[in-house]
């Protein structure tokens, strides 16, 4: 990562920043060797121009997936990248083949669940976005295409994510090769689940993480030949074993320990167990607990844990018994002896302790203090036996502890894969190693020591592989590389390792001598390596050391090298453990061979690491390995927060720069010819004009640039460190010239177009101020003229004013008094009258608020007591349906309700009827009575005027006056008497035009009952349609359940046995319930003289008592003739299938359906699979699609399950006189419905007119076969149709790279021709759906059904578009979303051209990839708001698509940018609060292949199919036994 050298002034670069790493600016000058920079934050810094490095200000907003694609590869260009995708939630980043995960301390389910596993299955390395999973799938592909073991190394420091990392990678490589393991649990499970268990017993707290693996973990997952998981394998490595006596503040021990002190208080005396505090191993740290972590609930979990790995009770005794005796040993301490050199138990704590250990190990006290404070030495004269001072009794202490805790973490590693279960012959493994990163603290230790030892060793493996692949890369692209320098670290693992001179052979040295101390080790390292580069002596230091590692300078305290080097393997320790009572403890220490027993052998952890780490590096060598570096962004362990300071120490630490460094030593920058061309093309125009061949025009490009060292391969550029920043700075030379042109050019038309606007606005300002002068001259004159006329008419407006304010006041005060008049008799009147309707309203509400509560207290204690009833009754109908006879007493009951109802509908009606009735005459009379009073009141009249003329006549023929006295009082008599009669009759027609009133309006009243017992009736006749649809479902399934029950008993009784003479029994039975089943119910319709047949006949019981499987020899022929004949291709007749309609027919006329046993069902069922046998033909599966379907739909039509008549006759017959039996036989009241008109030698007509057939088992077994080969024939076509365009699909998601033509001016042609290359798959898309419309429009296929398979399809096509675009950064561009957008147009015009019939809603399933691909093409996106994108825009798409596309996209085109920053913000919130709501973060889709149809939906959806004008084929023509098939219906 040399510094370039062409920084100029006006260049972006990065500079180093104490704060955040590094940190972008501008050069503002350059001073020598100094670099004046102006940064984006504000301030000014001055730089060295050898630590400066140039910045790519065209990378892509939201970063490269891979880092290998970066311009510049250098520190700060990938600490920015990270930074970049990780604000994007993007954790996974490619360097190479080399991933780099991101710890986002938060959960993120969408991207590890079972979908996304289905979108990297089988895709290549860098297809599709950076995810763990491709590793796994790389390692997979490659274990199973070379048949060699591949291996995943996962490393980073604690908290990076190693654990979680390791999980996804089993979770996936069980998804690939998944078996199910012991007791129904998966190999990947039981890996699983024993974490809890290791991480207790080999986790601790660090510095950086409270549950670090002190511990390398090596998971072998073994695989058979198939690539199925065959079992697996757990290797621990390293195991840090000098922390079980010395750990310092502020880490802890092992997490084992504190559990057991906060286990509950029984198992706590059980073993002798106090606080932490009160143990020297643990009291030496003064953390005792862990934020958020319960020690008491993680026992119970280990427990748990321990229970289901397989461990049992008696085992986790003895393993907590151990615990505890580690720890109570640790409490035993020593005092000088009586002797020299001699040792004892200090004090009576000390010894309690020593019992304490003796009781829980299970062996002698005396034993166990010997053992501690002796040895014995073995000499050939005699054996000799010493005491240790107290100093070595304390090592002696230490070193047992330390065994028997190692002894029984390797035992617990044992137990855990004797319950996985291994395959010894397992032919390749994947192994995904598990091991902690490179450590470096303020204070480092003997642990740091061993960990960076093997960082260094697992460093180097990782260099050779990464050197290994820049020369596969390098010999692919046919370049020369051979003078390519390696980047090496074996002088830093000699400084450590080599023999006899490295610093573990020089510490294991030490530790043999008793007298040597740390100082005399450091002195005898500092005078060892003195001279060596790698190693460094501190100045202020006499015991510290540093050595340079490859990720930087650790300086190691040699204080306690020694102490937690020392590793003896004391015989004492192994005779006493050995002996012990406890079966557990003694199998950890198994007998030695007599001669390696009676003397101690110096061993050291030093050199016990180093062997399994040899061992370790043995089996990575013979594995393809495979690398994924965990990153922690911050040390608070919190979302959303990067420090790239720590970052950039963790990349250095894990490799990932040192990777970086290699590649800078070949050729960093690599860009493909057309890239290349795309970004440098206009340094020399020259060379794009009459050049076809990039790779000719890149040379000629470089070559006027004057670059050397470069290399061009087959179809990249390859560029030495430093020369992409040279193209650039003459790239910005030329871009800057040309823009200074348009900048002079702009500046010259911006100063013209202000002097013509300035000298333009100047004439028409004169203008307008002499147009001002003369307006206002104008309005002063008429202003003078104005005010003349204001002030006469203004006098008059005074006089007339006062003269109207009199007149009007006079004529007010009239107005008022006489209106207060007006208004005190109408307030009188009207109180008057208020307070009469109050009084009415007030009796009138009373009476109506008792009358409502009474009627709410009446319907309140009906519904109640109804809810009570129908309660009882239910708890009655679900205790009864657990037996086959609760359906049938079901139906009983709903029959009485629906007889209860009908008489309720009948009763109504005759209330009705009789109302009605009643009302007619009712008015009848009224009508009468009135009619006959205006008679009455006509006679009248007519007698008053005759009465009146006579009198008249009288008075004028009188005589003398004489005379006229006692006529005048006679007709004045007359008069009167008609007059008061008249008045009578007057009254009377009053009284009657009450009473008519009265009649009129309960009439009224009438018809309002009549509509509301209207309303009732209707209610009741649904209720009763209801209870007859549930009355026939329960007749059904019970017919179903009798059916099945009657089969399995005949199959029961063959079985027996005397299964002939119960079998005949039983078909004796069976035949006598067939006339009470009633093929034909006699009740429904008249008996015809053509009806008189054998099966109606009791006199001619052969056909029903005879099993039908006994068929003749005839009957077989006619079978056979009918397999052979629909065997062929019979095409169809009149659009309707021939072969469905013959076997419909035949099956009909040979009464197939209502025989118990019979094998042409079986027979038809062969004949269509033998017949589908071929999947990729089309045009069969169409013919039969077509021919099921319809076949399906007649049998739905017509069969009926039996056995539903013959369990109730009685209440059949009774129900039959009911509503619900009239209107069962005023449906099937026909002749045809009822004559069945097969069985006199007619054949059928339409579906209309067949009565339904009751069918036996196998016609329902047959019907449920074909309904299972239609789905299989519909799968298949649509499968079919699946993989002939997803190979085109994953053409159609992305653009084809623009030509370099299209960079010439005048090729138009040209670019028509790509534009129309460009459609091309689309068009393929198109055709392939043309070709499947035309198979199965050829083949009569049923509309409803190709809808079905072309609305699927392009759900299909969505699903697969929509997430490929969502996982594949370089889709979410601008450019290439009017490329699918011009494909989507494609799709539309076909749907226009193949019409809703046949394509239904198709076009609307694509309303995700339109939304998406809309969204992608529109500008000015940062100016939406998210209110228009999520309602305007998208509003299907789910926040967590809208944010990932949001996220992703990218201007390839206008160089525009996405959405601002706040609409992303609110859509972090809204996912934030979705996340906590427990709202799915999926953003894929997921792509249904259910059958999207059922049986109902085919019968309702095709139209009636008439069998009778079916002409029969010529094979069965003229054959006797088909004559039925020429037969017509009337």
């Amino acid at each position: 990562m040399t510094s370039p050298v062409n920084i100029i002034v006006g260049s972006h670069v990065w500079a180093e920043d104490p704060v955040s790493a590094w940190i972008d600016g501008q050069v503002n000058r350059i001073d020598g060797q100094n670099v004046h920079i102006q940064t984006t934050k504000g301030k000014k810094i001055i730089a060295n121009i050898s630590k400066v490095f140039p910045k790519d200000t065209e990378a892509a907003p939201g970063g490269v997936d891979d880092m290998t694609k970066l311009s510049y590869l250098h520190e700060p260009g990938v600490l920015q990248n990270l930074a970049t995708r990780y604000e994007l939630n993007e954790i996974y980043t490619y360097t190479g083949n080399i991933l780099i995960a991101i710890n986002p301390f938060q959960r993120l389910p969408h991207l590890y669940d079972t979908h996304m596993m289905e979108q990297y299955k089988g895709a290549g390395l860098g297809e599709l976005s950076p995810h763990v999973f491709a590793i796994a799938d790389v390692a997979y592909r490659a274990m199973m295409n070379e048949g060699k073991s591949n291996s995943i190394l996962v490393s980073g420091e604690s908290g990076a994510g190693k654990t979680e990392t390791t999980k996804m990678l089993m979770r996936y490589l069980a998804h690939l090769g998944g078996r199910t393991g012991v007791e129904g649990r998966t190999v990947e499970q039981q890996v699983l689940e024993s974490n809890p268990v290791l991480e207790a017993f080999g986790n601790a707290k660090t510095v950086r993480n409270n549950n670090s693996s002190r511990f390398g973990k090596f998971v072998e997952i073994q695989f058979d030949r198939s690539g199925r998981i065959s079992g697996a394998a757990i290797r621990t490595y390293l195991l840090e074993r000098s922390r079980v006596c010395q750990i310092s503040y502020p880490e802890r021990n092992y997490h084992c320990f504190y559990h057991l002190c906060a286990a509950p208080p029984e198992e706590r005396e059980k073993y002798k167990l106090g606080p932490p505090e009160s143990f020297s191993f643990l009291n030496q740290s003064k953390c005792y607990k862990l934020d958020g972590v319960s020690d008491a609930e993680e026992y119970l979990a280990t427990r748990r844990a321990m229970d289901i790995v397989g461990i049992s009770e008696s085992d986790q005794d003895a393993i907590f018994r151990v615990v505890a005796s580690v720890l109570h040993l640790g409490n035993i301490e020593f005092s000088k002896g009586k002797e020299i050199d001699s040792s004892g138990i200090k004090d009576d704590k000390s010894r309690f302790h020593l019992n304490t250990t003796a009781e829980l190990l299970k062996c002698d006290p005396k034993s166990l203090e010997d053992a501690m404070i002796k040895r014995v030495m073995v000499t050939p004269e005699e054996v000799i036996t010493r005491t240790l001072d107290p100093e070595a009794a304390l090592g002696s202490r230490d070193a047992l502890a330390k065994t028997i805790y190692s002894r029984m973490f390797d035992w617990i590693v044992q137990k855990i894969n004797n319950s996985i279960g291994q395959d010894p012959n397992s032919k390749a493994i994947i192994g995904v190693l598990d091991i902690y990163g490179f450590e470096s603290f303020k204070h480092n230790s003997f642990e740091q020591f061993c960990i960076n030892f093997t960082n260094e060793k697992l460093q180097q493996h990782f260099n050779q592989h990464v050197f290994k692949m820049e020369q596969e890369d390098y010999e692919k692209e046919e370049i020369n590389w051979s003078y390519i320098e390696f980047v090496d670290n074996q002088d830093v693992l000699d400084l450590i390792e080599k023999k006899p001179g490295g610093i573990i052979a020089l510490l294991d040295e030490a530790c043999m001598f008793p007298k040597s101390t740390h100082e005399t080790f450091a002195q005898k390292l500092y005078q060892t390596f003195g001279k060596n580069k790698r190693f460094i002596k501190p100045k202020l230091s006499r015991t510290n050391f540093t050595i340079a590692h490859y990720a930087g300078e650790v300086t190691y305290l040699a204080d306690l090298f020694l102490d937690k080097n020392k590793d003896y393997v004391v015989a004492e320790h192994q005779d006493l453990l050995t002996a012990s009572k406890c079966s557990f403890v003694a199998s950890l220490f198994p007998a030695l061979p007599e001669d390696s027993s009676k003397s101690s052998k110096f061993s050291s952890i030093g050199s016990r690491f180093k062997l399994q780490l040899q061992s370790l590096m043995e089996t990575l060598s013979h594995t393809e390995p495979h690398y994924i570096r965990c990153v922690k962004p911050n040390n608070v362990l919190k979302p959303a927060i990067f420090e790239s300071e720590n970052v950039i120490q963790q990349l250095r630490c894990g490799g990932v720069l040192e990777a970086i460094r290699i590649s800078c030593a070949g050729y960093p920058t690599r860009r493909t010819f057309d890239e290349f061309l795309l970004r440098f093309g206009l340094l020399a125009p020259e060379a794009l004009e009459g050049n076809s061949d990039d790779k000719v025009a890149c040379q000629l490009i470089l070559d006027k640039m004057g670059l050397k060292g470069y290399q061009l391969g087959k179809t990249k550029v390859f560029l030495r460190a430093g020369q992409m920043a040279e193209l650039d700075t003459r790239r910005s030379e030329v871009l800057g010239n040309a823009a200074r042109t348009i900048q002079r050019q702009i500046r010259t038309y911006i100063a013209r177009k202000e002097f013509v606007s300035l000298r333009h606005a100047a004439i028409k300002l004169q203008s307008c101020w002499r147009a001002i002068s003369a307006c206002e001259f104008y309005a002063e004159l008429r202003r003078e003229s104005a005010s003349l006329k204001i002030q006469k008419n203004f006098r008059r407006y005074i006089a007339r004013k006062s003269y109207l304010t009199l007149q009007d006041s006079a004529v007010r005060v009239q107005a008022g008094m006489r209106a207060m008049i007006a208004r005190t008799e109408f307030r009188f009147r009207k109180q008057t009258k208020a307070s009469i309707k109050i009084q009415a309203q007030w009796r009138g509400h009373r009476e109506y608020s008792y009358y409502k509560n009474l009627q709410k207290a009446a319907l309140v204690t009906q519904c109640g007591w109804r809810a009570r009833v129908a309660r009882r009754e239910l708890r009655m109908l679900k205790s009864a349906a657990r037996e086959t006879g609760a359906l049938k007493e079901a139906k009983d009951k709903l029959e009485k309700k629906v007889e209860e109802l009908t008489w309720r509908l009948q009763f109504e009606k005759r209330l009705r009827t009789e109302l009605e009735e009643t009302k007619s005459q009712e008015i009848a009379k009224l009508q009468e009575a009135l009619h006959s009073m205006q008679i009455q009141v006509e006679e009248a009249n007519a007698r008053v005027v005759k009465e009146q003329e006579l009198a008249r006549k009288a008075i004028e023929e009188a005589p003398p006056i004489i005379k006229e006295t006692p006529v005048l009082v006679q007709d004045t008599a007359k008069i009167d008497a008609l007059s008061a009669e008249v008045e009578n009759l007057k009254a009377s027609l009053l009284s009657e035009k009450l009473a008519a009133e009265e009649a009129t309006k309960a009439c009224s009243d009438a018809e309002a009952r009549n509509t509301d017992l209207t309303k009732k009736l209707e209610e009741a006749g649904s209720k009763v349609d209801q209870l007859q649809d549930s009355v026939q479902r329960l007749e059904e399934k019970l017919s179903n359940s009798e059916s099945e029950n009657q089969v399995l008993r005949q199959q029961a009784l063959t079985m027996s046995p005397t299964g002939k003479a119960i079998s005949a029994r039983s078909r004796t039975m069976i035949v006598q319930r067939t006339p009470d089943n009633g093929n034909i119910l006699s009740g429904e319709t008249k008996t015809n003289n053509d009806l008189t047949l054998a099966i109606v006949n009791p006199k001619e019981p052969e056909s029903e008592e005879k099993p039908q499987k006994s068929l003749n020899e005839k009957q077989q022929d006619n079978q056979d003739l009918l397999i052979k004949c629909i065997s062929q291709d019979l095409g169809f007749s009149g659009g309707k299938p021939v072969a469905a309609c013959i076997i419909y027919k035949c099956l009909l006329h040979w009464r197939s359906f209502e025989v118990e046993r019979t094998t042409v069902f079986d027979r038809i069922i062969q004949t269509i699979s033998s017949s589908i046998e071929v999947a990729d033909n089309n045009d069969v599966l169409a013919y039969w699609l077509c021919n099921t379907s319809t076949l399906l739909m007649l049998l739905q039509h017509t069969l009926k399950a039996s056995g539903a008549a013959s369990l109730t006759p009685q209440r059949r017959r009774s129900s039959s006189a009911s509503l619900f039996g009239r209107m069962s036989q005023g449906l099937r009241a026909t002749p045809q419905s009822a004559g069945l008109p097969f069985l006199n030698g007619r054949t059928l007509g339409r579906l209309d007119d067949l009565r339904q057939v009751e069918a036996k088992y196998p016609a329902l077994l047959f019907k449920q076969q074909l309904t299972a080969f239609l789905e299989k024939i519909y799968g298949m076509i649509r499968d079919n149709l699946k993989k002939e365009i997803s190979p085109l699909l994953g053409l159609c998601i992305q653009a084809p790279r623009t030509s370099r033509s299209s960079l010439v001016k005048g090729r138009g042609q040209a670019n028509a021709v790509a534009q129309q290359a460009l459609i091309a798959h689309w068009q393929s898309i198109v055709r392939s759906l043309d070709a499947y419309s035309k198979t199965m429009k050829a083949n009569y296929v049923p509309a409803f059904l190709v809808r079905k398979i072309f609305t699927q399809m392009f759900s299909f096509i969505n699903v697969q578009l929509f997430n490929s675009l969502l996982l594949r950064r370089e889709c979410c561009s601008f450019s290439n979303g009017e490329y699918v957008k011009a494909g989507l147009a494609e799709l539309e015009q076909w749907c226009l051209f193949a019409t809703e019939e046949y394509a239904g809603s198709a076009w609307d399933e694509l309303k995700h990839i339109r939304q998406a691909v809309g969204f992608l093409v529109i500008h000015q996106k940062p100016k939406k708001t998210l209110n228009e994108i999520t309602n305007e825009l998208c509003p299907v798409l789910s926040i967590q698509q809208i944010y990932r596309i949001s996220t992703m996209y990218w201007d390839d085109k206008y160089g525009t940018h996405s959405v601002s920053s706040d609409v992303i913000s609110s859509i972090r919130v809204m996912m934030t609060e979705d996340s906590s709501n427990g709202v799915s973060s999926s953003f894929l889709l997921d792509d249904d292949s259910s059958i999207p149809f059922s049986v109902d939906d085919i019968s309702k959806s095709m139209q009636t199919v008439d069998v009778a004008d079916v002409e029969p084929p010529p094979l069965i023509r003229e054959n006797s036994g088909f004559v039925f098939l020429h037969q017509r219906a009337d």
